[in-house]
């Protein structure tokens, strides 16, 4: 395989990176029989980096109860990705005098 010296550091440099992005190796939070969560570090064709994250999670067999489950998992992720957005965004500068 030709290494590309456009590479980023934490790039996987291998079938990972197509059509133009580049793709960091899989980090994998693993909780036997309750969950598992999986980020990938993304670099666009264009340049912008991204967070690419794939959860999984047991759901109660309880109708009801998966509901709420999944109800909890989408507010709390919706917190996850604004707290994110915010943290990515400049600071104001302070005016001067």
């Amino acid at each position: 395989m030709t290494r590309r010296p456009d590479h980023t550091g934490w790039c996987g440099r291998d079938h990972r990176c197509n059509l133009g992005e580049h793709r960091s190796e899989e980090i994998v939070i693993d909780l036997p029989g309750h969950g598992r969560a999986v980020l990938v570090r993304v670099r666009t064709a264009a340049g912008r980096d991204h967070a690419e994250i794939r959860v999984r999670v047991a759901l109660t067999p309880v109708e009801l109860r998966a509901r709420r489950q999944l109800h909890g998992l989408l507010n709390d992720l919706r917190h996850t990705v604004t707290r994110a957005a915010v943290a990515g965004r400049p600071r104001p500068r302070k005016a001067t005098r």
